[in-house]
Formats: C-alpha cells, sequence, structure tokens
C-alpha cells in the first residue's frame, strides 16, 4: 500500500474515531452522566412501561454496537502506529485497499473473514 492511500485511510479511521466519540457522548447524556440522561429521557416520555423498557434496551444495544466499533477503530490506529496495519492477523497476507477503503478497520482479508463467517 502506498504512503498516499495509507494516509487517506488514517485519515478516514481518525474521522469515524472522532464522530463515534461524539455519538456516544450524545448518547451518553453529553456533559452529564448516562443514568440523569437516560433517567430524564425516559422520565418524560408518556409511553408505557413496556415500550419505555424497549427503548432502554435498544439504547443500551446501540450503546455496545458503537462501542465495539470504537474499540476496532483504536486497534486499526494502534496497527498503523506499530507498522502493521493492512496485514491479516491471521494469514499475515495484504489486505486489498478497496476493502480497507470500505472498512477501514479490518482485521483481516477477505478468504479468512469468510472462514470465520
Amino acid at each position: 500500500m502506498n504512503e498516499q492511500t495509507m494516509e487517506r485511510l488514517h485519515q478516514q479511521l481518525l474521522e469515524q474515531r472522532a464522530s463515534m466519540l461524539e455519538r456516544l457522548a450524545n448518547l451518553r447524556g453529553g456533559a452529564i452522566g448516562r443514568a440523569e440522561a437516560s433517567a430524564d429521557h425516559f422520565e418524560r416520555n408518556g409511553d408505557s412501561d413496556a415500550q419505555v423498557n424497549s427503548a432502554r434496551e435498544l439504547e443500551f444495544a446501540l450503546d455496545e454496537i458503537e462501542t465495539a466499533e470504537l474499540r476496532l477503530i483504536e486497534a486499526a490506529l494502534a496497527r498503523i502506529q506499530a507498522g502493521n496495519y493492512g496485514q491479516c492477523v491471521d494469514c499475515a497476507a495484504t489486505i486489498p485497499a478497496a476493502r480497507l477503503q470500505a472498512t477501514p478497520y479490518a482485521l483481516r482479508c477477505i478468504a479468512c473473514q469468510e472462514k470465520i463467517e
């Protein structure tokens, strides 16, 4: 992978991280704590207890998914620093640039990812 592509992917990861951190902060209530934000959000809601519980579970599930994605982004940035970004963690083959452009935090080449799935 050439240096220009690497820099573009690095920038893309940094932008994704910033966006994810902002979304997580908003989901968690910004300056107030997560519990307070959730209580405030659901306290004003006139829905039934079942609807409130479903909405709360959905928010927590989304938070978990976004936190996991943030970890993947952070790991990709660490691989850039370590100098092994773009190498499959299973077979050490070079991950195609097109795959990294679509999923810049990809850990595996397509063949190894298909084996896992």
